[in-house]
């Protein structure tokens, strides 16, 4: 089926969603964009305890070769866990944003790499590295991208180019059990829920915005409320784990995420999560693969786009606004801001 060209409306959705959701429409004829598909529930492992993600884990690396394998490694308990199911020697990477001020997770992913007996291999990541491969990846996927793509490209370079071609890594872990506390953290509006989870108001920097309304009212539950859960499965996991898949797949390495083949049996214990226990199962699953470790916070892949962007003036081709609102957001509403003007920059010049 021949796409539709909208210009407006991908540039609209991508700000709001960091993805084009209507797969039907391009930027541009000839444009492709490579949407990611979830795993289908009928293929995920149903999990009501610990011990079912074990199982599931083992039974799932039985049929993944390991000796050609690598594995992300952050500071976080997803990966950890993941991390304790390797074999030893397995090379562990970690990403180090070279920023003042950079979130630093070395230290702790190296202690993961002592306790489970990997190589741990750190990876620095500058702008420059940025600005080398962004074009690539934004051909390769027919879309801008977001702040976590060409860090995960250098990675997937430098895991390949030292002999693997698989990475075993778990972002689907917060997808499949309740790790996205901050959203979880209320039941919310539709209007509430519009406003938290739109990354950047099209109607902020875009002269001819198009509303999202269309994709935010397939969720509508009532005259007020929103199924916010089943739009994190569906809206969120397809940008967040695209991004990954996108800059897998330039890289030309296998990829393998054991997480995206499990979900919850039962209902999410949202009280759980909203006392502080988000991600109960795998905090649980954590305690037994580590019993003499305290569980660490939380914490966002690292990339240092703030600083990296702090002094972007913003945009200055003919469909956007002015950039005065642009000062005040944040380097990761920067990043999409600067990536779309590249990207129409970019496939305008072909």
């Amino acid at each position: 089926m021949k796409k539709i060209v909208d210009k407006n409306y991908c540039m609209s959705s991508f700000l709001t969603f960091r993805c084009i959701v209507d797969n039907n429409k391009t930027f541009q004829e000839g444009i492709e964009q490579k949407t990611y598909k979830p795993v289908a529930s009928e293929n995920q492992m149903a999990c009501i305890t610990a011990k079912d993600i074990d199982i599931s884990i083992r039974k799932q690396l039985e049929n993944v070769d390991l000796s050609k394998a690598a594995i992300l490694l952050s500071g976080g308990i997803d990966s950890a866990i993941l991390a304790s199911y390797m074999p030893k020697g397995m090379s562990a990477y970690t990403a180090l944003c070279s920023a003042k001020g950079a979130v630093d997770e070395t230290a702790r992913a190296s202690n993961y790499c002592k306790i489970n007996g990997l190589k741990h291999v750190v990876v620095d990541i500058k702008w420059e590295d940025y600005l080398e491969c962004i074009d690539k990846l934004m051909l390769n996927d027919g879309c801008p991208v977001f702040a976590n793509e060409p860090q995960v490209y250098k990675l997937a370079k430098i895991i390949k180019n030292d002999g693997f071609d698989t990475i075993i890594f778990g972002d689907n872990a917060d997808m499949a059990f309740g790790g996205m506390d901050k959203m979880l953290s209320k039941d919310w509006t539709y209007d509430e829920w519009v406003e938290r989870f739109t990354f950047v108001n099209p109607d902020d920097v875009l002269k001819e915005a198009v509303s999202m309304n269309n994709v935010y009212e397939k969720y509508k539950k009532g005259v007020k409320d929103i199924d916010y859960i089943s739009f994190i499965n569906d809206i969120f996991s397809i940008s967040s784990t695209g991004a990954y898949v996108n800059a897998f797949r330039l890289a030309e390495i296998k990829y393998y995420d054991p997480y995206a083949y499990m979900k919850m049996a039962e209902p999410l214990d949202l009280n759980r999560i909203r006392s502080g226990d988000s991600k109960y199962l795998l905090r649980d699953l954590f305690r037994m693969r580590y019993p003499r470790m305290e569980i660490p916070e939380k914490i966002a892949m690292a990339r240092a786009v703030d600083q990296w962007l702090a002094g972007w003036d913003g945009p200055v081709r003919k469909e956007f606004k002015n950039a005065n609102k642009i000062k005040n957001m944040t380097g990761e509403q920067k990043f999409l801001i600067y990536s779309l003007e590249r990207f129409l920059n970019l496939i305008e010049s072909e």
